[in-house]
């Protein structure tokens, strides 16, 4: 059996071992949209799960890595190149990924390690009930996230109005998008879109945008900006831009605050998604799991350096401060 993995983290493939006769070890793709495969986190957590579940690389499994390495064009390449080794499971790391992977095949189970919208973007027709070959986890808790993390940067930094908000057109356009804009009016913000671009352009783009005056940055929760979150992060610091975004290790590199689920644990929920399908269990009969759990991380030595001081209210809901 074979298993095609999309994380963030690069391509995977296994095979499992047949009943009866010679066993075949599965054989596991994965695909990312970043580079650096070996090293990713993500990735590792995901392959750590497998292991923890009774999947040896090199003996039932196999485990075979590529990289999207953040560009969104690859994806069709990758994913025919995974289909053509007919893995038993996809693993997708984004919903784009997800809708191509969906268009390539209707019978290789799909696993989204992370996803956005699933049902607006018409991935799956529910949550409770995905049907089809498609089952796995979005990032969602509904749109309003996108104004909570708003919310939290004006606490941070309240003289902040205008805001780069960094993301794909479909999210500025989709209801997340909405949330954002409604969240900045309630709060006397302006918002100039920014949209994502590869980590060697981000920068380029971030530069242009500058030129709006900006007061901060906020990269939406999606594979480009993670991609991208140091880059952006390390511009933030060089221009003294408070930073917001769904990642702790954006915040650790400098960004300001960060408030989001754990992707640790979203990839080793992805493992068990996987394990379950390896054994039996269909797609269209596992609902799709919603995250419950927010971390929130602040890094007080980027707001000391920017002059900046968080209330007391905020650093006490944290779970990390970082000195």
């Amino acid at each position: 059996m074979s298993l095609r993995a999309h994380s963030l983290g690069g391509l995977c493939g296994a095979r499992r071992r047949g009943a009866g006769g010679e066993g075949v070890p599965s054989r596991i793709l994965a695909g990312s949209p970043v580079s650096g495969i070996s090293k990713n986190p993500f990735l590792n957590a995901f392959v750590q799960r497998l292991r923890e579940l009774g999947y040896v690389e090199g003996q039932n499994i196999l485990i075979a890595r590529l990289s999207a390495e953040g560009r969104a064009e690859r994806h069709g390449d990758l994913v025919a190149e995974a289909v053509g080794l007919n893995p038993d499971v996809l693993v997708t790391v984004s919903s784009p990924m997800a809708l191509v992977a969906k268009g390539a095949t209707t019978t290789i189970p799909i696993v989204m390690a992370t996803s956005n919208g699933p049902v607006e973007r018409g991935i799956v027709p529910s949550l409770a009930r995905p049907g089809g070959n498609i089952t796995g986890l979005t990032l969602d808790a509904g749109p309003e996230i996108e104004g909570k993390r708003l919310e939290l940067l004006k606490q941070a930094a309240p003289k902040t109005i205008r805001v780069a908000y960094i993301a794909p057109g479909f999210f500025w356009e989709g209801q997340w998008g909405a949330a954002v804009r409604e969240a900045a009016r309630a709060l006397g913000m302006d918002l100039v879109f920014v949209e994502t671009a590869a980590p060697e352009h981000i920068r380029n783009v971030l530069v242009t945008a500058r030129r709006e005056r900006l007061d901060a940055l906020y990269a939406c929760d999606c594979p480009a900006t993670f991609a991208a979150r140091r880059v952006i992060a390390e511009f933030a610091v060089e221009h003294r831009l408070p930073a917001v975004s769904a990642y702790r290790d954006a915040t650790e590199a400098g960004g300001l605050i960060s408030y989001g689920v754990n992707h640790l644990e979203q990839y080793r929920r992805a493992a068990v998604y996987v394990d379950k399908i390896l054994k039996g269990a269909k797609p269209a009969d596992l609902p799709i799991e919603q995250p419950t759990k927010f971390e929130l991380a602040i890094n007080l030595k980027t707001a000391k350096a920017f002059g900046l001081t968080v209330p007391q209210s905020l650093l006490i809901r944290a779970d990390e401060v970082i000195q």
